[in-house]
């Protein structure tokens, strides 16, 4: 399965990953490498979980258009 990702780098210097269309999957790392290495792990261990439980594995995401 292919995800879309978000990356950011908080006040700290730490990366920050996040999958949008699994609701609380999140992680991070000192490197980037290391944040999008964790990213891969935490989307597996949480489509396990939401399995378990019997949620949708994942949720709708859309990208839209805002005039700015």
């Amino acid at each position: 399965m292919n995800f879309f990702i978000t990356i950011d780098r908080d006040e700290d210097g730490v990366w920050i990953v996040e999958c949008p269309s699994i609701p609380g999957c999140v992680t991070q790392g000192s490197s980037k490498q290391e944040a999008l290495n964790n990213i891969q792990e935490a989307i597996q261990l949480c489509l396990e979980v939401r399995a378990e439980r019997g949620l949708p594995l994942t949720i709708e995401t859309r990208q839209i258009e805002v005039a700015a």
